[in-house]
């Protein structure tokens, strides 16, 4: 069972959410809050598997819950709920430790899709996001010496992996690619994680940026 929190300022939304989540038979809602701090506090109390946590809040915005609820519980993911794909707030929330975003009129199923994505410990994030958080991360021009470094740390396959992973592929569209089963893709995007120390494919995008492997500029 997925033990959600449900963090949102406005009632018809967190209202919304509860009901959709509750509605679903591997998931239950273990709490809500309307503000960051009471999300922090709600956090502490049920440690949930995911958080969908609202952004502009008062007391307290999402980025600062985010990161004050994953400094405590690293092993709890965040998804971000958003009005817009392009704001500014979700990157932020991003850089703390977010998992993805989730636009706030997404359907039910899209919603429970995404929970049940970052809670097996992948990322919701689209190709076009994907490529303003680095343009908004990263220099754009990669380093050579640091891109030397990357290939000693991986395999070849798993170089290759992680540059798919940072055009914003999923793992069955990875697998597609390169003539591999979904779960061999998991299993390969899991040791770059255990291997790099990193929490997730968000960090792995950036990890592959920061490191040469791919260009922000093309």
């Amino acid at each position: 069972m997925i033990r959600v929190l449900v963090v949102d300022d406005q009632d018809l939304v967190r209202a919304g959410a509860v009901a959709s989540i509750g509605a679903q038979p591997d998931m239950t809602v273990v709490g809500e809050a309307t503000t960051g701090v009471e999300a922090v506090h709600q956090a502490m109390l049920h440690v949930p598997d995911v958080v969908l946590m609202d952004i502009r809040m008062p007391q307290l915005d999402g980025i600062d819950a985010t990161r004050q609820i994953l400094g405590r519980h690293p092993r709890t993911r965040v998804l971000v709920l958003t009005t817009f794909d392009a704001d500014e707030y979700v990157f932020a929330a991003l850089r703390a430790g977010a998992s993805g975003f989730l636009l706030k009129d997404s359907s039910v199923e899209e919603l429970a899709a995404a929970i049940r994505v970052v809670h097996r410990g992948d990322s919701v994030l689209s190709p076009s996001t994907t490529s303003r958080l680095v343009e908004l991360m990263l220099p754009a021009v990669p380093d050579p010496g640091k891109q030397a470094t990357a290939a000693a740390l991986l395999t070849e396959r798993e170089l290759q992996i992680v540059r798919l992973v940072a055009q914003g592929l999923s793992n069955t569209e990875i697998g597609a690619q390169v003539f591999l089963a979904e779960a061999t893709v998991k299993t390969h995007v899991g040791r770059v994680l255990t291997k790099l120390g990193l929490r997730d494919r968000v960090q792995v995008v950036i990890w592959a940026y920061q490191n040469g492997l791919v260009s922000s500029t093309g």
